[in-house]
C-alpha cells in the first residue's frame, strides 16, 4: 500500500437511521469510488438531477446543521458528521447514496461511522493525494463570534472556544491537531441542546427526530441523559467535530491553523468563502515521491487496506 495515494472504502457500507431534524428514516449506501472523484452525494429517492456535491459554495443553509443544494434545488442536510469521518480517516473518494434528504444522526456523534469504516477498511489507489495549504491569514468577526485561519507548515489545527450562560456548560475550550492527535473523544462527542430550546426548534420545523438517544440535553445544571457525558469537553469537542466536517467542504485535506470563538456552521462557511475568494490565500498541492509529512499517516495506521 502507498500512503501517498488517494483512498476509498474497500467495500460498500449500509447504514440506516433517522434524521434528527426531519424525523424521517433514511438508508445510506456508501460506495467505493475512483480517484479524483471526491465525495459525492446521490439522492436515490429522486430519478433526475439527484447528484449533490459537498462543496462550501453549495451550502444553502447552515442553521444547526450543514445543508448543501445543487442547481436544481435538490438538498442533502446534516452532512457534517459523515464529512468529518471522511476527513479524520483520510477517505478521499466515495459515493454516498441516500433515500431521503437528511443523513441519519445515529447516536449524535460520528463514532458509529468511524467504527463501521474501520471494520470495512480502505482501498488505496496509485493516484497521489492533494492538499490545500493556507498561505495568508483570513479572519472574520460577527459580534462576539470570531473565526480565523492562518498558515501552518505541517498540519491542520483547530482551536475552538464556546461560552454559554448555562451553569453546567459555561466556558469550554480545546485544541486538536487533526492529523496527529487521537480523535476518539472528538468522534465520540454528541450533538447537544438546552432543554429550554427544544420548543424553539420544533416551532421552526427542526429537531423532529431528536431524542436522548441521539443528543445530549442539558436542563439547568443537569444532563438528562442517563449515561451522562462521554468526556469532560464533550460540548466543545462536538463543535470541533462539526468544524472538521465543514472544513472538508473544500474537497481536500487542509493545512492551516484555525481558531474559532462562539462560532458554528455558518461562520465556518463564511470563512471558507472568504479564503477562496482570493487565490493568493491558498495553494493546491499534489503530494509526490517522499514529500509526505508524518502527520498524514498517523490516522491511517490502524485501518485495514487493500493494495
Amino acid at each position: 500500500m502507498s500512503l501517498l495515494s488517494q483512498s476509498t472504502l474497500s467495500d460498500k457500507v449500509l447504514i440506516s437511521g433517522i434524521g434528527i431534524h426531519t424525523g424521517k428514516k433514511v438508508n445510506l449506501k456508501i460506495l467505493p469510488s475512483s480517484p479524483n472523484t471526491g465525495i459525492v452525494f446521490k439522492r436515490v429517492d429522486l430519478k433526475n438531477n439527484n447528484i449533490v456535491i459537498p462543496n462550501f459554495e453549495n451550502v444553502s443553509d447552515a442553521t444547526l446543521c450543514t445543508t448543501i443544494t445543487n442547481q436544481y434545488g435538490v438538498k442533502v442536510s446534516t452532512i457534517e458528521h459523515l464529512m468529518a469521518t471522511f476527513l479524520g480517516l483520510g477517505i478521499d473518494n466515495a459515493v454516498v447514496e441516500l433515500d431521503s434528504q437528511e443523513v441519519p444522526i445515529l447516536d449524535g456523534s460520528a463514532m458509529n461511522f468511524v467504527k463501521i469504516f474501520k471494520e470495512t477498511g480502505l482501498k488505496n489507489s496509485d493516484i497521489p493525494i492533494k492538499i490545500i495549504k493556507i498561505n495568508n491569514t483570513v479572519e472574520l468577526k460577527d459580534g462576539n463570534k470570531f473565526i480565523s485561519i492562518e498558515k501552518s507548515n505541517t498540519t491542520l489545527e483547530i482551536e475552538f472556544e464556546i461560552k454559554y450562560d448555562n451553569k453546567l456548560i459555561k466556558n469550554q475550550k480545546n485544541k486538536i491537531n487533526v492529523f496527529e492527535d487521537k480523535l476518539d473523544e472528538v468522534f465520540n462527542s454528541r450533538t447537544f441542546c438546552l432543554y429550554e430550546d427544544i420548543e424553539k426548534l420544533k416551532k421552526i420545523g427542526l429537531g423532529k427526530g431528536g431524542s436522548l438517544e441521539n443528543a445530549v440535553v442539558v436542563k439547568n445544571d443537569k444532563i438528562l441523559n442517563e449515561d451522562g457525558l462521554r468526556n469532560k469537553k464533550e460540548f466543545v469537542n462536538h463543535k470541533i467535530l462539526d468544524c472538521m466536517g465543514d472544513l472538508y467542504l473544500t474537497g481536500y485535506r487542509l493545512i492551516g491553523s484555525l481558531k474559532c470563538r462562539h462560532g458554528g456552521h455558518s461562520l465556518t462557511n463564511k470563512l471558507l468563502r472568504e479564503v477562496f475568494s482570493d487565490n493568493r490565500n491558498y495553494s493546491l498541492i499534489e503530494i509526490k515521491g517522499k514529500n509526505l509529512p508524518h502527520y498524514l499517516i498517523n490516522n491511517r495506521h490502524n485501518l485495514k487496506s487493500i493494495a
